[in-house]
């Protein structure tokens, strides 16, 4: 069987001996980019290796033409990926410490590559921690090499172009994943120009999951997504956040709801206010 969406701590507590299985830390932070690796060699589950997420989960920054968080390059990723321990028969599940918001990246990114069999840890480290649950401290780990070959899914993927084109396609839906002030153009912190794609709905991801930090259930997320489309899956999605990452986490709620899959615009927001001429809506 393969997890596609997401795992239990409890059922991934039972293939960590299991060589077909991956773990990939994923924690980061905005403000302190290096903070993930140190918290990572501090304590990690048990056999994780870590992905930085501007290292290795993104290709740098093109000043003036790019988001803040580009694709990475796909030859350099299956390397990384195939060093990682990724190949065929590998059950991957990735972690964080924020919901799965950046773990989601890795996610998307695997997907994309034709590599199914990933799932987000529900309710990541600190599920993982209060459960009890067999850490690591003071080492680094690594995987036995695999060969990645990717099977790319274009599909998966939203231009700039496409988001334009949606303003004229009734079948499509932007959904904006950031937060309602964001959305707004209020607080924006992060990018120099704050609003939202004109025509774009708000769905903050932070609404994926409980108060409890575990992802909604599939039926609760199903009539969500169902209500922000105007109907069931037949309608198109494309997500955007402000640099492609956080955008993702909904679309690991889309796959747990068991509808069809929606489309990331990976460069969102940060990339869209890098051409002038494309529109920009506030209030």
């Amino acid at each position: 069987m393969s997890y596609t969406a997401l795992i239990s701590t409890t059922e991934l507590a039972s293939h960590l001996s299991d060589p077909y299985w991956v773990v990939v830390d994923c924690r980061f932070s905005l403000g302190d980019p290096e903070r993930g690796g140190r918290d990572y060699l501090q304590q990690h589950i048990a056999g994780a290796v870590y992905a930085h997420l501007d290292r290795d989960l993104s290709s740098p920054v093109v000043p003036g033409k790019s988001g803040r968080h580009p694709l990475p390059e796909v030859e350099p990723l299956a390397q990384t990926f195939g060093r990682w321990g990724i190949g065929l028969g590998v059950q991957v599940v990735v972690y964080d410490d924020v919901g799965g918001a950046i773990a989601a990246r890795l996610w998307w990114l695997l997907r994309w590559t034709g590599h199914v069999a990933v799932a987000v840890l529900d309710g990541g480290w600190l599920a993982w921690r209060n459960a009890g649950l067999p850490v690591v401290g003071n080492a680094s780990e690594a995987s036995t090499p695999k060969k990645f070959l990717p099977d790319m899914r274009p599909q998966l993927l939203a231009s700039a172009a496409d988001v334009l084109d949606a303003h004229s396609d009734h079948e499509i839906q932007v959904l904006d994943a950031r937060s309602a002030d964001r959305f707004k153009g209020e607080n924006e912190t992060l990018d120099v120009v704050p609003g939202r794609i004109p025509g774009a709905i708000s769905a903050p991801y932070s609404e994926n999951l409980g108060q409890d930090g575990l992802f909604l259930p599939e039926l609760t997320l199903r009539g969500k997504f169902e209500k922000l489309l105007g109907g069931p899956s037949d309608h198109k999605a494309i997500f955007y956040c402000g640099s492609g990452v956080t955008a993702a986490h909904s679309l690991v709620a889309l796959a747990h709801a068991g509808m069809e899959d929606g489309r990331l615009y990976a460069g969102s927001w940060s990339e869209w206010i890098t051409d002038p001429s494309r529109p920009v809506a506030t209030g």
